[in-house]
C-alpha cells in the first residue's frame, strides 16, 4: 500500500498526542498528516518530522482526501465524527467506547485476533486499556488450555483519566505540602482523592455494583478472545501513579498447565516479555514498564482454590499498548493485507 494521508482526531489530548509521537517513531507510511482537535486548541501545534503541525477544528468535512483516520475522542465526539470520516471514504481506528460492542465491528488487539480485520474493513474499535494487556495475557493460556473462569483486580494509574487525571494528582501533591491527602481536596476528576489513596471507582455503577469500568473489561475481553461463555469477575480501582495499569490475575484453566509451561507459553508469544524471578524481586513493576510497548508478566503461580488454576500479574504501558500503540498496530496491520 502507498503512503496514506492520515488524520488524528484528538490530536492535543494524551493519547492523540501520543499516537502522533509514534507514528513518527515507527515509521508509519504518512504521506501527509492532519492534525483535529474536537475544541478550539488556538495556536497549538505539534511537531511532526521536524514540521510544526497545527491542530485544526473539528468538522464534517475535515476527512476530504484522508485514508486513515485515527480517532482519540470522547465516545460522545466519536458517534458524531466518525460517521463524517466514514463518509468521506477514509478508513477509521476509534479509541473511544462507542463502537466497540456493535456487531461488525472488529475489536482489535493485533496478538490476539489482528485476523479479523480484513482488506475491506473500513471501522476498526480499539479496546479499553485494561482489556488490551490482559487478552495479550490470556489468548495464549486459552490456546494452550482453554479457559473456564477469570477474576481480575486493576491498579489503573491516573494517566488513564487522561492529562486531567495526571494534573488532578500532581496538583494534589503539590497542596498537600507534606498534609494528610484528605485536607488537599481540590477540583480533580477522581471521586476522592487520589494522593495516598485508593478509589475503587472508575466508571459509573450500575445496578449491579459493578463500575462501568469493569463491565467494560469482562465485555470486551470476552468478545476479542471469541469466548462468549467465559465467566469473569472484575473489580477496578484507581491508584496514585502516573503511567502503566497493573492487574493481578486468578485463571482457571481448562486443562492444567503448570507454572513453568505457562512461562514457557507466554515466552513464545508475541509481544509478552516474563519477569519473574521472586527469589531476587524480579517481577514487573509501573516504573519499569512505564514508556515500554510490551504486556510484562511475572508472580505466576498455581492457584490453590480452583482445580487447574493459575494466578500472576499483569503490567502495561496504558497510553502506549493501552492505546496508542495498539491503535498503530492494528493500522500497521492492515497495510499488509
Amino acid at each position: 500500500m502507498a503512503d496514506l494521508a492520515v488524520a488524528v482526531a484528538g490530536a492535543s489530548g494524551l493519547v492523540g498526542s501520543t499516537i502522533v509521537e509514534l507514528l513518527e517513531a515507527r515509521r508509519f507510511p504518512a504521506a501527509s498528516l492532519r492534525l483535529l482537535g474536537s475544541k478550539e486548541v488556538p495556536g497549538r501545534k505539534i511537531s511532526y518530522q521536524g514540521t510544526e503541525h497545527a491542530i485544526g477544528r473539528l468538522e464534517p468535512d475535515s476527512f476530504r482526501g484522508i485514508d486513515l483516520a485515527l480517532f482519540a475522542t470522547s465516545a460522545e465526539v466519536s458517534r458524531t465524527a466518525v460517521p463524517w470520516a466514514l463518509d468521506a471514504g477514509a478508513r477509521v481506528i476509534d479509541n473511544s467506547h462507542a463502537f466497540r460492542m456493535e456487531p461488525g465491528v472488529p475489536l482489535v488487539v493485533p496478538e490476539v485476533n489482528g485476523d479479523t480485520v480484513s482488506g475491506d474493513t473500513m471501522l476498526i474499535a480499539n479496546p479499553n486499556c485494561c482489556a488490551i494487556q490482559l487478552c495479550v495475557a490470556l489468548a495464549p493460556l486459552a490456546r494452550a488450555a482453554g479457559l473456564r473462569r477469570v477474576v481480575v483486580a486493576t491498579y489503573q494509574s491516573v494517566s488513564g483519566a487522561g492529562r486531567g487525571g495526571m494534573e488532578t494528582l500532581e496538583n494534589e501533591r503539590a497542596s498537600a505540602g507534606g498534609a494528610h491527602a484528605d485536607t488537599a481536596r481540590g477540583p480533580g476528576v477522581f471521586a476522592h482523592p487520589i494522593v495516598d489513596n485508593l478509589v475503587p471507582e472508575i466508571g459509573p455503577f450500575s445496578r449491579d455494583g459493578y463500575t462501568g469500568e469493569e463491565s467494560k473489561i469482562c465485555e470486551e475481553t470476552k468478545k476479542i478472545l471469541g469466548l462468549d461463555e467465559l465467566r469473569m469477575s472484575v473489580t477496578a480501582v484507581r491508584v496514585p501513579i502516573q503511567t502503566a495499569h497493573s492487574q493481578a490475575v486468578w485463571a482457571e484453566l481448562t486443562e492444567p498447565l503448570p507454572p513453568d509451561e505457562a512461562r514457557r507459553v507466554w515466552e513464545r508469544s508475541p509481544g509478552v516479555v516474563v519477569i519473574d524471578e521472586p527469589g531476587r524481586s524480579l517481577y514487573p513493576t509501573p516504573r519499569f514498564v512505564s514508556g515500554r510497548d510490551e504486556v510484562f508478566v511475572g508472580r505466576v503461580r498455581g492457584d490453590p482454590s480452583v482445580d487447574s488454576g493459575l494466578a500472576f500479574w499483569v503490567v502495561a504501558d496504558n497510553v502506549r499498548k493501552g492505546a496508542a500503540l495498539n491503535a498503530i498496530q492494528i493500522a500497521e496491520s492492515f497495510i499488509a493485507v
